[in-house]
């Protein structure tokens, strides 16, 4: 299996080449040459497999570099029931992703069971186990840098502390956080973890990491690698729960099922993309933005107009407070036929601050072929979701799932089950469950009172070249 970048103009490359780095030398994004195929044989094989050997089964299709064995045990150490602990009490943690029936053909499937509260864990659990491995066998390290709306960057940092070889320079937009997240990076005290809080928004501290990674030199010279959703080994991991999800709630190969998926970089609904162009029977995936509602409008009018960073909103779903989503890029390179030098020419565009529209060339008649349907969120109608849910269905939801249960509500189609990625668990966003319920929700008792725990971050400015210096000072 290799892999080629959006914009056509880098080599291809094997899985473990790609892993550590992040964007192509061309500035484009990794995807494999041609997308596994799954026969129905294939889904009744995976139909009763637990989460492990599903994962084996889907992820040894796209890793032909690592022996089977090793990547085998690689994802045996990964995905354990002491490790996606924290399930309601009505489940089972051994299904790492589990499933509550809300009412006839809605559910949701839970993610946030790991050790940060968000489905991050899913995958970058993994990305930390690859990591090291590939490290290790090639006596390498890696500067890994990143950037977090707010669970993105916990979830690295719980996956890559004491990791031989591997530091992790991760920025975050300055006071633009909840409290819990902030907390969970900025307690973190381990050797190899550099928090920096930018002053600004998420959009400008991914403009940073892009930036630095498009320095080829520096890139080389110190060794930079990647963890955010722009690294293909973390939406190659999450394409996983969209199988076990499918097989929870359906009992033939016949069925199809449709998935809401709150989004703000694309790469959570980028997995399940990926999914059914394996041959996942999915009906719709439902795209849930918040107030900045960039995919939102592109989904209903096929022009894309990302607002910029002055011109993003602070909410309550901060996690998806983002304008600019990276990993759209490789749905877009699906739409217009894989051409690089198309998606070349509109991300050169978005690059320089423009928007793109692909009406004119019929690109965007193609949506309904992909099952992309959207639709957005506001405050009001966030804390109204989640006061509903606790009334109607006994369940307490994070802000960013109540985006989710808001939109799949709009789309669901009877006789369809629809599954709601509920992405992470209510006590990450406490002040907005109070808002909401009155209450504050329950926290696992390991995180009480993370907020009062000694914080450990710098503050700078989003200056590319001082980010730059900081990386060298500290390796």
């Amino acid at each position: 299996m290799k892999y080629i970048s959006t914009r056509g103009q880098s080599p291809a490359q094997t899985f473990s080449q790609i892993l550590l780095g992040g964007l192509a030398p061309d500035g484009g994004l990794y995807l494999p040459e041609t997308y596994p195929q799954l026969s129905d044989a294939d889904l009744t094989a995976m139909r009763n497999m637990s989460y492990a050997d599903l994962a084996f089964a889907i992820l040894s299709r796209f890793v032909d570099d690592i022996p089977a064995p090793d990547l085998k045990a690689i994802i045996d150490k990964t995905y354990r029931p002491d490790v996606y602990a924290y399930t309601r009490p009505s489940q089972q943690a051994s299904d790492i992703t589990p499933t509550l029936k809300l009412e006839d053909d809605l559910y949701l499937l839970s993610l946030s069971n790991g050790p940060t509260l968000a489905f991050k864990d899913m995958a970058m659990q993994l990305l930390g186990n690859l990591f090291e491995y590939v490290l290790s066998r090639e006596g390498k390290t890696t500067n890994i840098l990143g950037a977090t709306s707010g669970d993105t960057g916990s979830a690295a940092e719980y996956a890559m502390r004491g990791k031989k070889g591997i530091r992790v320079f991760m920025l975050s937009p300055h006071k633009k956080m909840s409290r819990f997240q902030a907390a969970q990076m900025f307690s973190l005290q381990d050797d190899n973890i550099y928090n920096i809080a930018v002053n600004g928004v998420f959009d400008d501290c991914q403009d940073v990491v892009k930036a630095v990674s498009n320095d080829a030199v520096f890139k080389a010279q110190h060794k930079i690698g990647a963890v955010n959703s722009i690294n293909w080994g973390r939406i190659v991991a999450q394409v996983v729960y969209y199988f076990k999800g499918y097989f929870a709630v359906t009992d033939n190969n016949a069925q199809k099922v449709s998935f809401a998926v709150p989004s703000g970089n694309f790469g959570n609904v980028c997995a399940g993309h990926i999914a059914r162009m394996m041959g996942l029977p999915i009906n719709q995936l439902v795209v849930a933005t918040n107030e900045n509602d960039v995919l939102d409008e592109f989904f209903k009018t096929g022009i894309y107009r990302p607002r910029g960073a002055a011109n993003t909103y602070h909410t309550s779903s901060p996690s998806m407070d983002i304008s600019k989503a990276s990993n759209f890029e490789r749905f877009v390179f699906d739409l217009v036929g894989r051409d690089g030098d198309k998606t070349r020419e509109l991300w050169g565009a978005v690059d320089s601050g423009a928007s793109f529209d692909l009406n004119a060339d019929g690109f965007f008649n193609k949506i309904s072929h992909y099952g992309f349907v959207s639709g957005s969120s506001n405050h009001a109608q966030r804390m109204q979701t989640i006061r509903e849910a606790a009334s109607r269905y006994d369940v307490v939801v994070d802000t960013h799932t109540a985006d989710g249960l808001k939109v799949a509500l709009e789309h669901k189609i009877a006789g369809v089950p629809m599954l709601v990625l509920e992405t992470a668990l209510p006590a990450k966003f406490e002040d907005a469950i109070i808002e909401a319920l009155g209450t504050a929700p329950e926290r696992p008792v390991a995180l009480n009172g993370i907020e009062a725990l000694p914080q450990k971050f710098s503050v700078m400015d989003a200056d590319v070249e001082a980010i730059k210096a900081y990386i060298v000072a500290n390796t």
